[in-house]
This record gives C-alpha cells, structure tokens and sequence, in this order.
C-alpha cells in the first residue's frame, strides 16, 4: 500500500531546505520521535544536495508506504542525469569520514533510514528511496488529513534564506557523525568493561574455590594429624607394656636358669611365647591399619563367593559356629585385600566375642541399591550397647566388658578406614542380645553378569 503525499522539484539549494523541512514537518505530524525526524530529514538533504550537485535539477516524492506490516514515511529522489558509475563501489566502501569524498551522502543517508534502496544506469538516471519507520502507536492519517496538510504547506510564509540552512544542516552532520564516533568508542569501552568485569568474576570464582579447597586440605591435614598423634601415643603405649613384660619374664627366665630351676624355666617359657604373641598380633594390626586407604592398590575381578570360602577358612571357627553365606553374592572389580580385611575383621569379630559359641549362628548376605551394595553381618552373640555403638569403630575400641587376649583393638577402625577411602558407610545395629554390622561398597565396581 502506498499513498502519495506531496511532490517537490529540486532544482536549486533553497529547494534542498524546502525539502527538509517538510520531511520534518511530515514526520512530526505522523508521530516520529524527534532524533528520527532528524536522522529522516537529514538523509533526505544530503540526496538532494547530491542531485543539485552532480545533475543539476530532479524531484522528491513523500508517501506513505507499508511494508512487512510496518508503516513508513518514505521520501522517493529522482533524477535523469547519466547515473552513477561507480555505485557498486561506494555503497561497499566504510572507510568514509565525511570528508566531503564522492558517494558520501549516499553512506550518509543509507545509515540514517531503515529503508534504503538505489537504482541508476544511464538511461534512466538515478532514483532513491528513503523510509523511516513509523511508530505503531502513532497517529491514524485519512486521505483528507493529507490534502489538508498539503493545503496548509501552500500557504506557508516564505522560507528563510538557503544559506544559513544550509550550514545549520552542515553543522547538525557533523555533530551527528561526532556523536556517532562516540557512541562507537563507548561501546567498545563498554564491551571491553563487561569483558574484564567476566575475567574478574572468574578470577575471583577461581580465587574462592582455591580458598575453599585449601581450607578443606588444611582441615584434613588438621584432622590427620591429631589422628597420628593420638595414634603414635596408643601404639608407643600398647607396644612398650608387651615389651616390658617380655623383659620382666626374661629375667625371671635367667634367674630359674642360674638357679637351676628348670621347671620353673618351664613353666615361665609360654607365658614369654603369649607375650611375643600378642606383640606380633599389634603389630600386625598396626601395618594393617597403615595399609587401609592406598589408592594405588591393584585391582582384580573378585568373586565374593570364592572370597568368604577363603576368609572363613583361614579363622579359628569353632565346630559349633553355624555360618551361612548367602548364594548369589556379586562379582566385584576391586581391591582383593580391602574385603578381605573387611569381612575377615567382622566374621572374626563375631567368632571372637560371642559368649555362647555352642548356639553361635552368623549370617552374612547382601542387597543391591541404586548407587551402592549393601552387605550385612548378622550374629546372635552377646551384642553391642547403644552407648558404643560409635565407639567401637575407634582404634582400640572393643566395646567389651571382658578382656581378650588375642585382639588388637584395631580391627574395626581397619574396617571403617577401608569403606570410608571406597567412599561407603559402616555401621552397627543392636538391641540386647545379637549385633547387625553392615556397610556400603561403590556400585560402579559391580561386575554386570554378560559383560
């Protein structure tokens, strides 16, 4: 859709003002914000001074068009001159700094419109189309309106001298294409900010993570090392009262031997083997418990079936001790010697303090979860007070009223140390007489069957 407006010749500078402003003029009545009724009018000037300039004599039409759903003022500059040459040229050229170079306004006024479209040969001269998008809000125009505007425009008071519009126009350009340079920098400033600003929130993001793993790393060193000072006191404790008592039968021993009491000798000489005895059993459990947590342990395909046969084959099991494994145990892709310590601590934990080895009855079985397999323990022994139930897991923590001569009080914190480094959980359930021990190991070792 297109409605006509008016029509100006352009034939010498004054005509070039007239035309600015009624391309000023139509654009305010139809609503145009004030720096586009400037940005319009202006690329309308710079393309009849280009028709003045280099042909002599055209004509300018003002319409309403519509386009894509949009309404626009649109300024249509004719000419019959011998065309541009070189127009191809000049509108892929950018390198222009209106320093008055040839095609100048053309760049100009192609940057100013949100529609811009250029025909010239020879022939037939040269026609440009100028439009500037309306606003959708703007004012309702009727055929009538137009003629009346049209009508008020004949009747206007003479315009003032060309001149000095002229050099206002040229002004206003140069201010726009100055303006223009500076918007250009501050957005390249403003780019270069939010690139830095990006560059900041990542350094200090990185800065933070550092901080927070270096306080992580500080508390586990923290946490370790009052772990190994509790740990070199126990140890220096428990080694030297073997030690000494291992001194003391010795001498007692070589006091029976210059006496010649030999069966004094004799009867001195197991209690000296139960002493070395129980120091190698602690010092075992001490390398045992140094072990737990190598990450740099091979791996294997292990049979969990095959490994509680060999576990429950290298303890002391009493005759009556009824131990029952469940059939389907999983084959795991893992560290052998982790559940070997694991189930050989539990299963000998069970055979070593049960009060009533007669009726003694074990249970060892396994669930799979989501994210992790649950194995559990279950005896009937005499059971584990509620009151140390964490306690146990500590070293030399028994959790045992009555003594026993051949633990080290390191096999459950064996245990705990095992599953934590596999990143599982270990613990006991108990109420009166019989104990449920359970813990989780990393599905992700499960070896699927087929595979």
């Amino acid at each position: 859709m297109q409605r006509s407006i008016l029509k100006i010749d352009v034939n010498n500078e004054l005509d070039v003002v007239l035309a600015y402003k009624r391309a000023m003029q139509l654009s305010e009545r139809l609503g145009m914000q004030q720096a586009n009724q400037t940005k319009f009018a202006t690329a309308v000037s710079e393309i009849c001074r280009n028709v003045i300039e280099y042909v002599g004599n055209g004509t300018i039409q003002y319409s309403l068009t519509e386009v894509s759903g949009y309404k626009y003022l649109e300024a249509l500059v004719t000419d019959r001159g011998r065309g541009i040459g070189n127009l191809e040229l000049i509108l892929a050229r950018t390198d222009y700094n209106n320093n008055g170079s040839r095609g100048t306004g053309i760049i100009n006024s192609k940057k100013l419109v949100d529609l811009f479209e250029i025909e010239s040969d020879s022939e037939r001269g040269t026609r440009v189309r100028l439009g500037k998008r309306l606003s959708q809000t703007g004012p309702t125009v009727t055929y009538h309106a137009l003629e009346k505007w049209v009508e008020e425009f004949n009747h206007e008071s003479d315009i003032s001298p060309y001149a000095e519009i002229k050099r206002q126009n040229m002004q206003l350009l140069e201010v726009l294409e100055q303006l223009r340079m500076r918007n250009l920098e501050a957005e390249q400033q403003l780019q270069e900010i939010r690139r830095l600003n990006t560059q900041l929130q990542q350094s200090n993001h990185d800065v933070s993570q550092l901080l927070e793993e270096r306080e992580k790393k500080n508390h586990m060193l923290q946490e370790i090392n009052q772990s190994l000072d509790a740990f070199a006191h126990t140890v220096s404790h428990d080694l030297r009262a073997p030690l000494q008592n291992i001194n003391g039968i010795t001498t007692a021993l070589e006091a029976c031997l210059e006496a010649g009491q030999f069966e004094e000798a004799n009867f001195v000489l197991p209690m000296l083997r139960q002493q070395t005895q129980k120091m190698d059993r602690l010092i075992t459990g001490i390398l045992a418990y140094s072990l737990a947590g190598h990450h740099n342990l091979p791996k294997k395909a292990l049979d969990l079936q095959v490994l509680l046969h060999q576990v429950i084959s290298s303890l002391n099991v009493p005759a009556s001790f009824v131990i029952e494994v469940q059939d389907d145990l999983p084959v795991l892709y893992t560290q052998e010697v982790y559940l070997y310590q694991v189930f050989s601590n539990l299963i000998g934990n069970a055979i070593k303090y049960h009060d009533r080895p007669e009726q003694a009855h074990l249970q060892v079985s396994y669930t799979l979860g989501s994210d992790w397999l649950y194995f559990t323990v279950i005896d009937n022994g005499p059971g584990v007070a509620p009151e140390l139930q964490q306690q146990i897991f500590d070293m030399y923590e028994t959790g045992q009223s009555f003594p026993q001569a051949d633990s080290s009080g390191l096999g459950l914190s064996i245990v705990r140390k095992i599953i934590e480094e596999k990143g599982g959980k270990v613990w006991v359930e108990s109420e009166g007489r019989g104990s449920r021990f359970s813990f989780t190991w990393p599905k992700a070792e499960l070896i699927q069957e087929g595979l």
